[in-house]
């Protein structure tokens, strides 16, 4: 498989700085946003191969952030993973509404992640 780039939108520095080391080692690029505005321009411009969207975001939450990039012409093709402590039921059912492609829970397994994130990648 070629080097995939994986978009990370995350405002906690110790989550980012978790799932960035996880996604190194899994052999990505990651590039990142801490904010949803930051995010929308940086996929826009990198045309990553999938978002990671951190749900509660300062200013614009990641649901809305999603629902932009899936109604943009130049991203809505890009697979986005909702990443969030909410791990209700009804909140899953919002992120697939706004267009969010899977969702993860935090706290994130690291024993499974990379292996989630290769599985989606393949499949999509």
């Amino acid at each position: 498989m070629d080097q995939k780039t994986i978009l990370v939108i995350e405002d906690n520095e110790i989550n980012l700085k978790l799932v960035r080391s996880l996604l190194h080692i899994g052999n990505f690029q990651v590039i990142e946003a801490v904010d949803a505005e930051t995010g929308i321009e940086i996929a826009r411009k990198k045309q990553p191969d999938l978002i990671l969207m951190d749900i509660q975001l300062p200013g614009m939450d990641g649901l809305e952030a999603t629902s932009i990039l899936k109604n943009d012409p130049l991203t809505g093709h890009i697979p986005i993973i909702a990443i969030t402590s909410y791990a209700m039921d009804g909140d899953k059912k919002k992120a697939r509404e706004v267009g969010c492609d899977w969702y993860i829970s935090k706290p994130i397994n690291t024993r499974t992640f990379l292996d989630e994130i290769k599985d989606f990648l393949q499949k999509s």
